[in-house]
């Protein structure tokens, strides 16, 4: 018959506690305790001053398990606890939350935001991102997109970053971009099944414990949406400023607005829109299509009074360059979708928020 977690428990019943009177186990002396087949392991949790007489209950059950039938080895610890602190005295309004925190070395954050997913948000911020690398700018990006991380493809960055001292993580880097990615951590076809605590924890380590080093702009690619990650970021770091990109398909129009709605809640300024897809021009013929619709973005950059940042055709070139590990303003050709990036970030260090 193998050895049962009560059978060793009515044998510490017969040794007594030296002080009180009872047995050590009513007197709730043994903690951690484990029956692995023969091997029984345990803590005599003590009072300090009581060490010196508690060494002979401890020889005792010692002892009295080495004779029951089916142990192999006992392993008994003495561990004095703690004596307990007084609660603190809780003032209410004394305590107040920490606010935004700025990140070392990083003089602004700019958010690039979607209402929804599938509109190419982290395309435009790979390529405007690698469009102010060009222009000199120092430049960091961040994909907080935890559950769908693809600016390592796009960036063409493989490889884990280093943690020298186990707390600071090194970045990687490619196209003058400085890159963080949860995508860096983990396989490409690795699901990321996160609760809101772990996004959050894991996202204020990529800002605060990555050695970004000297920037003048943090480029953040977040998830589609309004959820954790968008309210930590703004509750946690001073953003200057967020980018919403859509098409100018109704549905995507609809959830942008929330997400523009979002961001007015959190006290985080819109520095604009830009509008992705807005127009596919035939490589063939050069007849220009407005798949997505046309004019709804910059009738929603009027109406919120902010300005319409770019209008992004939909083109090929676009996806095979992200695709392939380089976004399409890193080549060196003039075509229309490239200068519409290079536009965008010259106009944003000509304004200052670059």
């Amino acid at each position: 018959m193998s050895l049962t977690r009560d059978a060793v428990l009515d044998c510490l019943r017969g040794v007594a506690d030296p002080v009180g009177g009872k047995d050590i186990v009513t007197a709730g002396l043994v903690r951690a305790l484990t029956v692995e087949g023969g091997a029984v392991r345990f803590v005599l949790e003590i009072d300090p001053a009581r060490a010196a007489r508690m060494e002979d209950a401890r020889a005792e059950a010692e002892a009295r398990l080495r004779a029951l039938p089916g142990v192999a080895s006992v392993s008994v610890v003495m561990t004095a606890h703690a004596a307990q602190k007084p609660p603190p005295d809780l003032k209410l309004g004394a305590a107040k939350p920490k606010g935004p925190e700025k990140i070392a070395g990083v003089d602004r954050i700019i958010a690039i935001a979607s209402g929804k997913g599938g509109v190419g948000k982290s395309t435009v911020a790979a390529n405007l991102a690698c469009a102010l690398a060009a222009e000199g700018r120092r430049v960091g990006l961040l994909d907080a997109d935890v559950y769908g991380p693809s600016q390592p493809r796009m960036l063409g960055i493989t490889g884990r970053p280093a943690s020298p001292d186990g707390k600071t993580i090194l970045p990687l880097r490619n196209h003058g971009v400085t890159l963080m990615s949860l995508g860096l951590m983990t396989q490409e076809d690795e699901a990321v099944v996160w609760r809101g605590p772990m996004l959050m924890g894991a996202l204020q380590q990529m800002l605060f414990q990555v050695q970004w080093g000297a920037l003048d702009v943090l480029i953040v690619d977040l998830p589609p949406g309004t959820g954790d990650v968008q309210m930590t970021l703004a509750q946690k770091t001073h953003v200057d400023g967020a980018i919403i990109v859509s098409t100018p398909q109704d549905i995507a129009l609809l959830d942008a607005r929330k997400g523009i709605d979002m961001f007015h809640k959190l006290g985080t300024p819109i520095l604009g829109l830009i509008e992705n897809m807005s127009v596919h021009v035939c490589s063939v013929c050069g007849n220009r299509e407005h798949i997505f619709g046309t004019g709804g973005v910059r009738a929603e950059a009027e109406k919120l009074g902010v300005p319409l940042l770019a209008e992004i055709p939909l083109h090929l070139d676009i996806r095979t360059a992200s695709d392939g590990g380089a976004p399409v303003v890193v080549s060196k050709s003039a075509s229309p979708q490239a200068e519409a990036f290079r536009a965008r970030a010259r106009q944003m260090i000509s304004e200052g928020r670059a």
